[in-house]
Formats: C-alpha cells, sequence, structure tokens
C-alpha cells in the first residue's frame, strides 16, 4: 500500500514517535513532508516519552494523535497505555502505528523472535484493538477499519495498525547526511585497539555488528564483548552492573546517541556511582541509522555537559581520529569514570554483516573472559 494512502485514510495531523524500519516509508514520508515540525512531527527519545507527548497533544487540541514504534518499543507504553491513556483513567485517545518485527514465520534476528511472539497479545492485553496491515491489504479494507476505529477513538478507546514487513511503500528517496566525516566502523577500530584486552559492552545496532566484523578481520576472538543486540537504550547499565561488581576489570561501554536518549536517567545513575572502571564512550551521528537514519534530538545536545551534570567526573567531545586516540588513551590511563563523545558521519558499508554467533554464545564467552 502507497503511504499516502495509508495516511490519507487515518486522517491525523499530528505523529510523534521513534523509527522503525519496518515502518521505514512512513518514517521517510514523514521527514519528506514535515521535516521535524512541533506542529505535525516530533520524533521522540522513547515510545513512552511519545505517547506521553501525543497525549497532551490531544489534551490542547482534542484531536486524535498517531504514534508510531517499533514492536520492540511496546515495554515503553505499557504504563501510560495503562495508567494515563486507558478508558479507566482518562481515555485519551491514539492511534498506535507499529512495525512487527519478529512476525511468526517470517525470518528475523534473535532479539526479535519472542518480541514478534508476543505483539498481539501484549496490545489486547492493554485493551488496544489490532489490526495487521499486510501487503495484501487493500485500501477498502482500511478504510472499513478506520470506520470502525473512529467510534472507538470517539469513546476515548486506543487502537493500532500492525505493520507486518512489506507493507507500505513510498516512491520519494530522502537521504539522511551530516557535516561529520569520522565513521563509525573506524571509531570503533580505534576503541577496540585501545581497549586491548579490557571487556567492552557495544549498544545495539550497527555498532555491534561493525565491532563483530573487526574482531573478525583482526583474527581475534569474541570473548571480550557483549554485543547488545536488543534493549536499546540500555548497553551503559549493562556497562554499569558489570563494572561495579568486577572492579579488577576495566569496562569500555560503546553508546549511540539514539541509544543514550532513550533511556538518558541511567547517566544520572552512573554519574552517582561512578565506577572508576568505566569508559562511556558515545558515537553520535545524530541519527537513528540503523533503522533508516531518521535525525535524533542528540544533533542539539551538549552531551559533555549532560555527563557532568549527572556526576562524571571528565566528559569531552573529539570529532577527528588525533583527538580521539589522545582522549582514548588518558581516558585509560586516569582511572576515573569517563565519556567520550565522537561526532560521527551517517553511513555504514552496504555489505556489513551480522555476527554468526548466538546470542547465549556470546554470553557464555563474555562470562567466561570475565572469570579469568
Amino acid at each position: 500500500m502507497k503511504i499516502e494512502d495509508f495516511v490519507n485514510i487515518i486522517g491525523a495531523d499530528f505523529y510523534t514517535g521513534v523509527p522503525d524500519s519496518q515502518l521505514k516509508a512512513l518514517c521517510n514520508y514523514l521527514m519528506h513532508t514535515y521535516g521535524i515540525d512541533p506542529d505535525h512531527h516530533v520524533i521522540a527519545a522513547n515510545e513512552g516519552n511519545c505517547t506521553a507527548l501525543a497525549a497532551g497533544y490531544h489534551l490542547a487540541t482534542g484531536k486524535v494523535p498517531v504514534v508510531y514504534m517499533q514492536n520492540s518499543g511496546e515495554g515503553n507504553i505499557i504504563n501510560p497505555a495503562a495508567s494515563l491513556l486507558n478508558e479507566k483513567v482518562y481515555a485519551i485517545p491514539v492511534i498506535f502505528v507499529i512495525g512487527w518485527r519478529g512476525e511468526p514465520g517470517v525470518h528475523d534476528e534473535p532479539q526479535h523472535i519472542y518480541q514478534g511472539e508476543v505483539t498481539l497479545k501484549l496490545l489486547k492485553d492493554m485493551g488496544i484493538e489490532h489490526f495487521v496491515v499486510t501487503k495484501d491489504t487493500t485500501t477498502d479494507e482500511l478504510k472499513a477499519v478506520m470506520a470502525d476505529y473512529r467510534s472507538r477513538l470517539e469513546e476515548g478507546h486506543d487502537v493500532s495498525f500492525v505493520i507486518a514487513k512489506g507493507a507500505l511503500s513510498y516512491d520519494e528517496k530522502v537521504t539522511y547526511r551530516n557535516e561529520y566525516s569520522l565513521k563509525r566502523e573506524e571509531i570503533i577500530e580505534q576503541i577496540a585497539k585501545a581497549a586491548g584486552d579490557d571487556m567492552i559492552v557495544s549498544t545495539t545496532g550497527k555498532a555491534s555488528r561493525e565491532l563483530f566484523e573487526i574482531r573478525e578481520r583482526n583474527g581475534q576472538d569474541h570473548g571480550h564483548d557483549f554485543l547488545t543486540v536488543g534493549s536499546m537504550g540500555h548497553a551503559s547499565s549493562i556497562a554499569l552492573g558489570v563494572a561495579i561488581n568486577r572492579k579488577d576489570r576495566r569496562i569500555w561501554c560503546i553508546d549511540g546517541d539514539g541509544a543514550l536518549l532513550m533511556h538518558m536517567g541511567a547517566m544520572a545513575v552512573t554519574g552517582s556511582v561512578k565506577p572508576a572502571n568505566m569508559i562511556h564512550i558515545v558515537i553520535n551521528n545524530g541519527s537513528h541509522e540503523t533503522v533508516g537514519g531518521m535525525p535524533t534530538a542528540a544533533g542539539g545536545i551538549d552531551i559533555p555537559a549532560a555527563a557532568k551534570a549527572c556526576g562524571y567526573p571528565n566528559a569531552v567531545c573529539v570529532s577527528t581520529k588525533e583527538e580521539l586516540d589522545r582522549e582514548l588513551k588518558t581516558a585509560k590511563e586516569r582511572q576515573s569514570l569517563s565519556l567520550i563523545e565522537v561526532k560521527c558521519a551517517i553511513g555504514a558499508r552496504d555489505d556489513l554483516g551480522r555476527p554468526t554467533t548466538t546470542a547465549i554464545e556470546n554470553k557464555e564467552a563474555f562470562m567466561a573472559e570475565l572469570t579469568k
């Protein structure tokens, strides 16, 4: 289905969400049509954030907003959906548009399998009626569903469209770029070299895929790396948990700007604990690149200042290879919690692969290395 038809049938004029590759047609349409426009389109930090933002829109206008997200974000909406939107509380109507990763019967990555199995069940448990949009869904079918949904929305109920793989299309090409030249894979290779035999926890998405391939290319084992294939925004907390329980090992966290924003409160916890054996590196390209390249709010944030405000004793920003080399060495030598923000270009190799080990094999190898 053409995304223009989908949007016209829904008939909303405000969208907020977290980008998803399954919803690339919608995301690109919104960026091409509105860009980031507070009156019509806001990319949020996490799914709970955009759900509350949508509630505020309804309170101010009386209109029905759309919240878009990957199904992995359902966990983040459970609290606001149950205790804010629900008809037994404030009865705030919202249309959810959810990309269905891990759809049963469709091959996907391991972090999506269980989430895909419970996607529809979670919506049912939250009292959110759903309709699955597939490649075969016609505009007439969608119009009929939307006609029924409108009556439910008027009663303060929430509804959802679950988008199967390839269900939506958009012909306009949208290109995302920034002003920086450092490539993320080169940055991660520098980090891995500086870390040596230290342990690394890397964030979800292309960063972990690139770290895996760097180890393969260099003939190194993977036991020093925990590749966080899911749980976006939680890599730094995983690293913190390891660091405070293994003070004899230095722990490096390779984070991303979108991931950092998703659960930014973790910085305050890390800053309060101040583990001397943790180095937190945020690779910032101002983009949700792994799911298509749509912008994050991190392009306008002073991340080192935020880290220092959260209690990090050391925090800097670099944008060149030479600056990064210097700060990596300094951080490793100082024995104090450090954050390094690295400004990064948008883009990755077209032939970038995925880890060939399973998530459980990765966990067991990492734990075995920690015991040495």
